[in-house]
C-alpha cells in the first residue's frame, strides 16, 4: 500500500499550507470566536478558490463544481486546516456534501452543492449517535439533521447557543424544519457522511498535534532553566519524542483509512489521531507552564482545539467498538 503522496498531492498541500501562512488564521479564529464571521469567510473563500471543497463532490456532479470523491486530496487538506487551526465548520461542511451526492436526488444537489464547493455557502450536520449538537449553525446557511428515523430536514432556525471548551466552536441544537428526503437511501448517506466526518476529523487532529509539537520543540530549544535550554533536560526529551511517536503512529492509519473508506480503519485512524493530538496538547501544557493557559498566546487556540476534535464525530469509546466490530466482520 502506498502512503507517500505524490508530486500533484504534494503540491496541492504545499499551496493550501502557503495560503494558509499567509492568512493570519489566529486573528480570524479569534473573531470567529467573538462572532465575527468575516475574515473566517473571507478564508472560506480563498480555500475553495484551490478546489479544496469540490473534492469531496463526485465528478459526476462536475456541472455543479465536482471534482471528485478524492478522499486522499482532501485528506492531505484537511491536515493543513488542523495545522493552522482554521475556524469553522470545514468538516461538517465537506460531509453535508458527501451525504447529497450519496442521496443521489439531483434537485436537492443542484440546490445545495453549489454553495458547497464555491464556499458562498457554510454547512453544518447532525448524525444519528453522533453528537446532537450542530456546530457553528449561526453562521451556516444550511443546517441538515438527519434523524435516527432516517428523516433529513433543513433546520430554519441555529438554535440556542451553548458553551464549549474551545470558543471557536459555537454550538447549538437545531432542530425540526424542512424535510428534504427520508427512507434507507438517507440512512445509507448519513452512514457513508460519518465515515468523511470521522476521517477528516482525524486528519484536522494529525495537523492539529504536529503544530503543537513543532511549537513546543522550539519553546524548549527558547526557554532556559539553571542556565541550559530546558529541550536539554531528559524528562522534557522523553516526553516530546513520546509525542512524536504517538504522531507519527497515527499518520499511517490516517492515509490508510482516506484510501480504504472502511468504517474500522477510519476509526482507528480517528481514536489515533484524536488521542495523539491531545497528548501533544498535554506535552505542550506541560513544557510551557502557565503561559499556555494564557489567551493572548496563539499556542492557546491550538491546545483548546484538541480535546473537542478527539471527541466529535466519535469519541474514543465509539471509535474502540467501531473497530472492534470492524474486526468481527472480518472473514
Amino acid at each position: 500500500m502506498r502512503f507517500r503522496p505524490t508530486d500533484e498531492q504534494s503540491d496541492f498541500a504545499r499551496t493550501l499550507r502557503s495560503l494558509l501562512g499567509a492568512a493570519a488564521v489566529p486573528a480570524t479564529v479569534r473573531a470567529w470566536a467573538d462572532g465575527d464571521h468575516g475574515p473566517g469567510r473571507a478564508l472560506w473563500s480563498r480555500l475553495a478558490d484551490t478546489g479544496l471543497f469540490a473534492l469531496a463532490v463526485p465528478e459526476a456532479y462536475e456541472e455543479l463544481g465536482g471534482l471528485g470523491p478524492l478522499p486522499v486530496e482532501l485528506t492531505l487538506g484537511f491536515v493543513e486546516l488542523g495545522r493552522a487551526g482554521v475556524a469553522g465548520p470545514v468538516v461538517e461542511s465537506a460531509a453535508a456534501s458527501v451525504l447529497l451526492a450519496r442521496l443521489g436526488d439531483d434537485a436537492q444537489a443542484k440546490r445545495f452543492l453549489p454553495g458547497l464547493v464555491s464556499g458562498t455557502a457554510l454547512a453544518t450536520l447532525t448524525l444519528p449517535g453522533c453528537s446532537p449538537y450542530a456546530l457553528d449553525a449561526d453562521a451556516a446557511a444550511y443546517r441538515f439533521t438527519v434523524s435516527a428515523a432516517g428523516e433529513l430536514r433543513l433546520a430554519d432556525a441555529p438554535g440556542e447557543r451553548l458553551a464549549s471548551l474551545d470558543p471557536a466552536r459555537r454550538l447549538s441544537a437545531p432542530a425540526g424544519g424542512e424535510l428534504l428526503a427520508a427512507g434507507p437511501a438517507v440512512t445509507a448517506a448519513a452512514e457513508e457522511a460519518l465515515r468523511w466526518a470521522r476521517l477528516l476529523t482525524a486528519a484536522q487532529c494529525l495537523g492539529l498535534g504536529e503544530t503543537l509539537l513543532a511549537d513546543t520543540v522550539e519553546y524548549a530549544k527558547r526557554r532556559s532553566q539553571f542556565g541550559m535550554p530546558i529541550g536539554g533536560f531528559q524528562a522534557v526529551k522523553h516526553r516530546l519524542a513520546d509525542t512524536l511517536l504517538a504522531l507519527e503512529f497515527a499518520r499511517p492509519l490516517v492515509w490508510a483509512a482516506a484510501l480504504s473508506l472502511e468504517s474500522g480503519e477510519i476509526a482507528a485512524a480517528k481514536l489515533t489521531a484524536g488521542e495523539a493530538a491531545y497528548g501533544a496538547a498535554l506535552t505542550a501544557l506541560q513544557v510551557h507552564g502557565a503561559i499556555g493557559y494564557t489567551q493572548e498566546l496563539d499556542l492557546s487556540l491550538w491546545l483548546r482545539k484538541a480535546r473537542p476534535l478527539r471527541d466529535a464525530w466519535g469519541t474514543p469509546t465509539a471509535c474502540r467498538a467501531e473497530v472492534v466490530r470492524g474486526l468481527d466482520r472480518q472473514p
